[in-house]
């Protein structure tokens, strides 16, 4: 899976960020930026869960099965 921001919908909440800090941090303009490309396994849970939390809806989730 990947994850990624729509920077036009972020609005800096860090809803994510205190949900999955391993996945998302807040960037010096105070907006949310990913930390890493993929997804690790262990991890999808809290990235969807960040991402239906999010008020802006601003986490964009996608699974990129193709090669």
């Amino acid at each position: 899976m990947k994850v990624r921001i729509d920077t036009e919908l972020c609005a800096g909440f860090g809803i994510c960020v205190g949900i999955c800090p391993e996945m998302f941090e807040l960037h010096d303009d105070g907006y949310a930026t990913v930390l890493l490309d993929e997804v690790p396994p262990e991890l999808a849970d809290l990235v969807r869960r960040a991402a239906s939390q999010c008020p802006a809806q601003a986490i964009l989730l996608s699974d990129d099965t193709a090669a």
